[in-house]
């Protein structure tokens, strides 16, 4: 009869760290379909997220060592993820557009022009953020679904805060007009 051994999270970090196989593949099959899903949704091509996530997890098994639950394994692994998926942008020459040389200003002021919308197809949103121009849909992917600030962000994508805040106001105007004409 086989029993099923149940691991906390710290125990298959720490077989894995020993370089035990099965404890890693455990650590994978945990987090592999959340990793990928991160990806996806800042490269937007299956292929290159694919091989961003096999790359992360290489990556992290090679360096547990430095793993010291400052944060859970996920949020360590994640960030692996996120910045795998950063550096896969940034050498296929997709670049973070800078906005500080131009003169847009953000108030904190709700803008009395901009539509309230109740309720919207969350499918429409979807499809729109991956229509978003790279850049935009970085800033997007890293504030709203993966919960980053903008210092954070300013620091991920080596960007201002301000360029980070600006960033993300366009995208987010962009994408409401992406997500009406849908």
């Amino acid at each position: 009869m086989e029993t099923n051994i149940l691991y906390t999270h710290k125990d298959l970090v720490e077989k894995s760290k020993a370089g035990d196989r099965n404890s890693q593949y455990k650590l994978y099959e945990l987090y592999v379909d959340a990793m990928y899903n991160i990806s996806m949704r800042m490269l937007g091509i299956k292929e290159d997220a694919e091989d961003v996530v096999q790359d992360s997890f290489v990556d992290a098994f090679k360096n547990l060592n430095f793993f010291r639950y400052e944060s859970t394994f996920g949020s360590w692994l994640k960030r692996i993820v996120i910045n795998k998926s950063i550096n896969h942008l940034k050498l296929k020459r997709i670049p973070v557009t800078s906005l500080d040389q131009h003169n847009y200003h953000i108030s904190n002021e709700i803008e009395s022009n901009e539509p309230i919308v109740a309720s919207i197809n969350i499918n429409k949103i979807k499809k729109g953020i991956k229509t978003l121009p790279n850049g935009y849909r970085q800033i997007i992917t890293l504030y709203l679904i993966e919960g980053y600030d903008h210092i954070e962000i300013a620091e991920i994508l080596g960007i201002t805060i301000s360029t980070s805040k600006s960033q993300y106001h366009r995208a987010k105007k962009k994408l409401v007009e992406i997500v009406n004409t849908l």
